[in-house]
């Protein structure tokens, strides 16, 4: 399986397969999610220090965060899976 990887903001890439979920980070249940994977080391910050607008879930746990909004990595996705 050849996945185009899809850009997570700033140059950061992920394989499309291994989304999960993306949510938007504005609720109490999504920053304890963000905090409880901090205390795992399971969490992937590639906001480049910009405000976090999404959260995407990985099959393999890791929790990443994004600059970019959830629309917008959704769309990506779909982009990526239109290709195939």
């Amino acid at each position: 399986m050849n996945e185009k990887p899809i850009n997570l903001g700033f140059g950061n890439m992920m394989p499309p397969g291994r989304i999960v979920s993306i949510v938007n980070s504005d609720s109490a249940p999504t920053k304890r999610l963000i905090q409880e994977a901090r205390d795992r080391k399971m969490l992937i910050d590639v906001t480049n220090g910009r405000k976090t607008r999404s959260i995407i879930l990985a099959d393999s746990d890791h929790v990443i965060l994004s600059a970019i909004q959830p629309e917008t990595v959704a769309q990506r996705l779909h982009t990526t899976d239109e290709e195939e």
